[in-house]
């Protein structure tokens, strides 16, 4: 018998599922019997969840309300102890039953706040991940998220300072942002390169080609690669720079810099800066590619050695496994005694 369940949000695995499968190896290494419900017979998660031993449930979703309803009635049959929503859509499947935590890694958005409200009614706990997204989401719970750790760099310096950002290729990550920022130094003589690693998977396609024409014009200063292994990345560049226009609600790439001890810079925008700490000196104004320019100007012959020494320790401390893995036990075990006779 499970004492959790963990029910995902996506088929597919994006940094809500990788904190899904993080919490519960915690909950499995602490003794807690695990089982983890996802949408897909077939699915990322469904198969990321079962190479890593779980007792895996795979629901039909095949349709957009598939999931939603399966969900709600393998929940009504089958769930033995508490359900942790792992996003929105799990939490709307089971609205009204007990013995629930609700986990949103994202600001609802004004479309879907009355099915928040609707979800979180009754429910035990509302997490989120960060203060920032706690004062958007009355009387929840703060659980930050966590990263793995990350090899020592292994970094050799060429002639061309290489400037590197990671995720999804869409203008709320800031990436035509960046591009007008490259191409400011670039006119100003500044030898540097750009390189982009990932994709535009789930970005509207309007959205995808105007990012994909920012980086063009960039020409041969900027270089995509794909998606890569985080260690590939930031072994390949001398500067990573995160310039989300939008807020972010973690900032789960900034942490992992910090983990690899990267130099990085990131905007001010939602809580990349909770993440980075108060006296983070390499935070930039969101959406300003002025500002940006200079910063990384000012990155390139700065003496990064204390920073990422500080960002290191920091990460131990606040977003490392052990860490990470601690309080979400705590939040747990109080989850899990408040829940009894409720489930």
């Amino acid at each position: 018998m499970s004492a959790l369940t963990i029910a995902a949000n996506n088929p597919t695995i994006g940094g809500g599922e990788v904190m899904l499968l993080a919490m519960a190896d915690a909950a499995r290494n602490a003794g807690r019997g695990v089982r983890i419900v996802a949408p897909g017979i077939d699915s990322e998660v469904t198969n990321a969840a079962r190479d890593a031993g779980f007792d895996t449930v795979g629901i039909d979703s095949s349709t957009r309300g598939g999931y939603l309803r399966g969900l709600r009635e393998w929940d009504r049959r089958h769930r033995r102890g508490v359900l942790w929503c792992n996003g929105l859509r799990p939490a709307v499947a089971t609205a009204g039953r007990r013995g629930r935590v609700i986990h949103l890694h994202q600001i609802p958005s004004p479309r879907q706040q009355p099915l928040a409200t609707m979800a979180r009614k009754g429910s035990v706990a509302t997490v989120v991940p960060s203060v920032m997204m706690q004062h958007h989401v009355p009387h929840s719970r703060v659980l930050a998220n966590w990263t793995a750790d990350a090899h020592p760099r292994s970094r050799c310096s060429g002639s061309i300072f290489v400037v590197g950002y990671l995720g999804r290729l869409s203008s709320d990550k800031g990436v035509p942002v960046l591009c007008a920022a490259i191409d400011r130094l670039r006119r100003r003589g500044t030898q540097v390169s750009l390189l982009i690693a990932g994709e535009s998977r789930f970005v509207p396609p309007a959205d995808a080609q105007l990012v994909s024409a920012a980086i063009s014009e960039l020409g041969d200063t900027a270089r995509s690669i794909g998606w890569v292994s985080r260690s590939q990345f930031f072994d390949s560049v001398d500067l990573a720079v995160f310039p989300s226009v939008w807020a972010e609600p973690f900032g789960l790439v900034a942490a992992e810099a910090m983990a690899a001890r990267c130099p990085f810079i990131v905007s001010d925008a939602g809580a990349l800066p909770e993440v980075t700490g108060p006296d983070y000196p390499w935070v930039t104004a969101a959406g300003d590619p002025a500002a940006l320019a200079d910063r990384i100007e000012a990155a390139m012959t700065a003496n990064w050695s204390a920073t990422v020494a500080d960002s290191r320790d920091r990460w131990e401390s606040e977003f490392s496994p052990a860490a990470g893995a601690a309080r979400f036990l705590e939040l747990l075990d109080d989850v899990l005694v408040r829940a009894k006779g409720h489930v």
